[in-house]
């Protein structure tokens, strides 16, 4: 029997080296343990990114599916974003989106989520799905479903647009850099309803990445567009990642827009709009999220890292919002689910209905240093942050994701990979002097275990 290797199954997706760990055989195994596995009865939602191989994975989850009896509804290329809306709307059984996301283009992967958008991680199903496809074990099926196709770009753009007033926004001139991902499919589809000028930036849909890699968060992919918002004076611009679930907004400067200053923004918004609201944010974003939550009248719930955990912990609070450092944002009105599509047409909205520029926001919202999230290849992981731990036993700590440690003019957060031999760190302080001081502290700590 075929030796698939269980680490392409990942906390909350499945993703791996196309050929090599991951194939058509693996992706229908995935389709007909799928089927097998979901609670509700109907049909599900499959849907691809623009990859080479893409459309033979998908095809492949597609087989699967209806080998169990399963219908499906093919809804072509979309974003992530795109699957929980096909999913939630139309009150399907789950559904499976063919993306490696933001990975170089030798990769890819398949996202899973069942009724009502909910995701699929190893600690709710992925892991039962994983032992099922190794095991190449399936039900009996009496029959096989049937295949539709649907066109849901119309749909999922209204969607977006109900977020917010169209009325209300202001006229601007944007760059938009796609990363040739999906959102250069999906973005001019929007184009018509708002007030924008929009400089369209890598739309031709390519999943080798000719140009930069389509990930955000990376120092230097977003040096294009950047330089063209300088030099021809745009009012700022919007970055895509490559599957369009995660987006950041750029200032008239040519400066990004930080997870953590978005994610303030945002719920400063929803506050507005529910008084006293419960708003999430993961234990790595910046102090001045909760510090926005508590001064405008919400109450800050931390969470641990990851779409799972936060769309999880919002459907508890009854959360209008929850916010990730690292651009994913979620929408209660959403499913729960996160969107780059709606994170940035929501910011903008906030944006125009505060009379302020993105520069000024920006600033408003970015009052600490910090430094991007870095990662450290350790050997022991459990050991090292034992170490931090008892560096920093005078100054408080919690366990919600590794260790966070939190001094009265700032913060580090240590937490381990779940598969890989990483330990990745997130500090902020005050001052830039105090921030890689503690940073240098943690730096060599960590090197004894490297």
């Amino acid at each position: 029997m075929k030796t698939i290797n269980p680490d392409i199954f990942k906390s909350y997706d499945i993703r791996g080296e196309v050929g090599k760990e991951l194939d058509a055989d693996i992706a229908e195994r995935v389709g007909r343990t799928l089927a097998d596995w979901l609670p509700n009865t109907g049909a599900v939602a499959v849907g691809r990114d623009m990859r080479s191989d893409s459309t033979e994975l998908a095809a492949a989850v597609i087989k699967g599916l209806r080998k169990q009896g399963r219908n499906v509804i093919d809804v072509g290329l979309i974003t992530t974003d795109m699957i929980y809306y096909a999913v939630g709307n139309d009150k399907l059984a789950g559904g499976a989106m063919v993306t490696a996301s933001h990975n170089p283009g030798i990769y890819n992967g398949i996202k899973l989520c069942r009724d009502e958008a909910r995701p699929l991680g190893l600690d709710n199903g992925l892991d039962q799905i994983r032992d099922a496809v190794i095991a190449n074990k399936f039900n009996a099926a009496s029959s096989i479903g049937n295949l539709t196709n649907k066109d849901i770009d119309d749909g999922w753009i209204q969607h977006v647009l109900s977020f917010i007033n169209v009325k209300e926004l202001k006229p601007l001139h944007l760059a938009v850099d796609a990363g040739n991902g999906m959102a250069g499919k999906i973005f001019p589809t929007i184009e018509k309803y708002l007030p924008y000028k929009i400089e369209e930036m890598y739309f031709k849909l390519d999943g080798t990445f000719p140009n930069h890699l389509a990930n955000p968060l990376i120092p230097g992919t977003l040096h294009d567009m950047c330089a063209k918002i300088k030099t021809e004076k745009l009012d700022g611009g919007i970055a895509f990642d490559g599957d369009g679930d995660r987006a950041f907004l750029v200032d008239e400067t040519g400066t990004i827009l930080t997870g953590g200053a978005m994610s303030a923004i945002i719920a400063a918004y929803f506050l507005e709009k529910f008084p006293g609201a419960n708003i999430v944010y993961d234990i790595r974003n910046s102090r001045i999220v909760p510090e926005t939550i508590l001064a405008d009248g919400g109450h800050p719930v931390v969470n641990r890292v990851g779409h799972a955990p936060i769309k999880t912990k919002m459907r508890e609070v009854d959360a209008p919002f929850g916010g990730e450092a690292s651009g994913h944002f979620y929408f209660r009105d959403n499913w729960y689910a996160d969107s780059g599509l709606i994170g940035a047409v929501v910011g903008l909205y906030a944006a125009a209905k505060s009379g302020l520029s993105l520069r000024q926001l920006r600033e408003k919202y970015s009052p600490y240093f910090a430094i991007p999230e870095t990662n450290y290849e350790v050997a022991d992981k459990p050991a090292v942050i034992n170490q931090i731990k008892a560096e920093f036993a005078e100054v408080p700590q919690r366990e919600i994701d590794g260790v966070s440690v939190d001094w009265p003019d700032g913060w580090i957060n240590v937490r381990a990979s779940n598969t890989e031999p990483l330990l990745r760190l997130n500090a902020e302080f005050e001052t830039k002097a105090r921030l890689d001081e503690i940073v240098a502290t943690v730096e060599r700590i960590i090197a004894t275990g490297q």
